[in-house]
């Protein structure tokens, strides 16, 4: 199997400090209600947000739902409180509205680690193969694929392709959970990663679970085999609450971003939730550093001065809009 060279270093970065406003919390949730109103917006956030971002949100999902509600949506202005991708996407579904997000910074590992001319090249190896590609990944990326997924549906949509040859790009570890999933060791793929998922440490799980020994283990599909061995269930962070609810065990390890635990929590206040922990003891390497740049602050900004916009160029925006499209059909 081939493997892209000469990729980017990404780092993992810090949380950007939010800008000065002077406005008390309460104050700021206010402003945002009424600013929500008056511009007819409608604010999507992911699970990995902050607390409060996710108590604001008018929507709050994985990748997948989000790319639905923002297919679905009739506001004017869509509020993305996530990375830049998912706003991307965004766009691409609605080339008329604008799609504005709290920090334009607030990027990706997996999609930054997959520039779009060097995975073209890389494509160039392995001709009359379907490519398919996380959502996880810009806009640029989208456009050279032939279909999107996510970790909701990657399993389903690489069933439903057959026998085709298959190019699985640009996550290395969800692509090895769907390979086994769907009995398709033959999937080629991009070897990226999830810096967050990335640093859950086995060996510290393995003793987590020794002091917590009716625990179950859930994860999420982009952690690496060392975590998915001990996992009862592994599913999205829509599949994790999901099965959280339904499953017997009163006490959780989760291995995902801690973002998830605030939601988790509402929907099972019964069940102790102890985050898997990252190999560094002294970090917080669970928690990741891009989705953290979005605050309060800078989403009230954002709806006061409906900037930062994100933007796709319009060639791109067509291209990329079919595999998603395809993604959306086969997620029905």
């Amino acid at each position: 199997m081939s493997e892209p060279t000469k990729l980017p270093v990404v780092a993992a970065g810090q949380p950007a400090p939010s800008p000065s406003v002077d406005l008390s919390p309460d104050e700021l949730e206010r402003e945002i209600a009424r600013l929500r109103k008056e511009r007819n917006a409608v604010i999507l956030a992911h699970y990995y947000q902050e607390s409060e971002i996710q108590d604001l949100a008018d929507f709050v999902g994985d990748s997948l739902q989000l790319s639905q509600a923002a297919a679905k949506t009739d506001a004017d202005v869509i509020v993305f409180c996530g990375v830049h991708f998912m706003a991307e996407t965004a766009k691409i579904l609605n080339p008329h509205k604008a799609v504005v997000v709290p920090d334009l910074d607030a990027g990706c590992s997996l999609a930054d680690g997959c520039p779009a001319p060097v995975f073209q090249r890389w494509l160039e190896q392995f001709p009359g193969h379907t490519v398919v590609s996380y959502i996880n990944c810009s806009a640029e990326v989208k456009a050279l694929s032939d279909v999107i997924c996510t970790s909701s549906n990657a399993v389903k949509i690489v069933k439903a392709l057959g026998d085709q040859k298959i190019v699985f790009a640009p996550d290395r570890h969800l692509g090895a959970f769907v390979a086994k999933e769907a009995n398709r060791p033959d999937l080629v793929m991009w070897q990226g990663a999830c810096i967050v998922h990335e640093t859950f440490s086995e060996r510290r799980l393995i003793e987590l679970m020794v002091r917590h020994p009716e625990a179950e283990v859930i994860a999420h599909p982009e952690c690496h085999e060392g975590i998915l061995r001990h996992a009862k269930h592994v599913a999205s962070t829509s599949g994790l609450i999901t099965y959280a609810k339904r499953c017997e065990a009163k006490e959780l390890i989760v291995a995902t971003e801690s973002g998830i635990l605030h939601k988790m929590q509402r929907e099972v206040p019964d069940k102790l939730l102890i985050p898997a922990p990252p190999e560094d003891e002294s970090c917080s390497c669970n928690e990741c550093p891009f989705m953290r740049r979005n605050t309060l602050e800078k989403l009230y900004l954002c709806l006061r001065d409906l900037a930062p916009q994100v933007d796709v160029p319009e060639a791109v925006r067509v291209r990329a809009l079919a595999p998603i499209q395809r993604m959306l059909e086969l997620s029905v």
